[in-house]
């Protein structure tokens, strides 16, 4: 079973369940009956956008044939994974619930994708730099030292993904309005440039700088980010956040536009080997 997390699971287990129903012509009014269920909640179940329970995964493959224990055990270890709690869940009191899916899609990925604009990404921030963030931006009113605390310890939890064995590659474009000293001090932003001129470093992580001359127009839109993994049943996921939620886009067509946004976007920044140098110079443009 490859790595991954459990909505990832849930994505490829209903896949799977979605596969083997269609290929004995069973509809899912049918399939909804055998579990006590509602085709709707079929059609959830095999989008990977709902919970499973064991038994009822078990009675579904019995219901299209799936009756001897070697093809029975892989499914039904893959329905056991779908229901394992994400890493995020011991953050619980200081991750909102719209954010566990990217979460899971995040760590799951191969390959990831994306274009900042206001903020250095959140997966490139150091400890200081997204303290003065979270007290900055948050929504909840003025935030106590001990929540910022959780708050941050969730964020470099996070960031271990990119110093993991199985890492993905990071390819970050940040747009030069992020690098202005609007959050924090100009010693935070400046400890934070240097950090991202280390990180550019990195085998499997690119860091390129929108200049000021392109930014702000070139993606009307805002922040963005584009997910890519190496199941063949999870596709690939464009992922917009605003203050109140997420939208996560995963049609062809959605995904294929905003990937040649992104191309765009990263022909008109400068070229990661030119990058460390690009900070360098920002950074000594701070004064004392």
């Amino acid at each position: 079973m490859p790595n991954g997390e459990p909505i990832v699971y849930r994505i490829m287990l209903g896949a799977r369940l979605r596969r083997l129903r269609e290929s004995t012509g069973i509809t899912r009014e049918s399939a909804g009956y055998q579990i006590r269920a509602s085709d709707s909640k079929i059609s959830r179940m095999e989008l990977g956008r709902v919970g499973f329970k064991e038994r009822d995964v078990a009675d579904l493959l019995t219901l299209y044939g799936v009756v001897t224990d070697t093809d029975r055990a892989p499914i039904l270890a893959l329905a056991r994974e779908a229901n394992r709690p994400g890493w995020w869940r011991a953050f619980a009191d200081v991750v909102p619930s719209w954010s566990e899916p990217y979460l899971g899609l995040e760590t799951a990925a191969a390959l990831i994708r994306t274009y900042h604009l206001h903020l250095i990404p959140d997966l490139l921030q150091t400890e200081e730099y997204a303290r003065a963030v979270i007290r900055q931006t948050s929504s909840r009113g003025v935030l106590s030292d001990e929540v910022v605390d959780r708050m941050v310890a969730m964020r470099t939890t996070r960031q271990r993904l990119l110093r993991s064995p199985d890492a993905p590659k990071l390819w970050a474009v940040v747009d030069e309005a992020a690098l202005s000293p609007r959050i924090g001090s100009t010693a935070v932003l400046r400890a934070q440039l240097a950090y991202l001129a280390e990180l550019a470093t990195a085998s499997n992580i690119i860091i390129q700088v929108l200049p000021a001359a392109y930014g702000g127009h070139v993606s009307a839109g805002g922040t963005f980010t584009i997910l890519r993994f190496t199941e063949p049943e999870v596709p690939d996921v464009v992922h917009i956040e605003h203050q109140s939620g997420t939208v996560h886009l995963d049609r062809p067509e959605d995904v294929d536009r905003y990937e040649e946004l992104m191309n765009r976007i990263g022909v008109d920044s400068v070229t990661p080997d030119r990058t460390p140098a690009y900070l360098a110079r920002l950074g000594s443009r701070l004064g004392v």
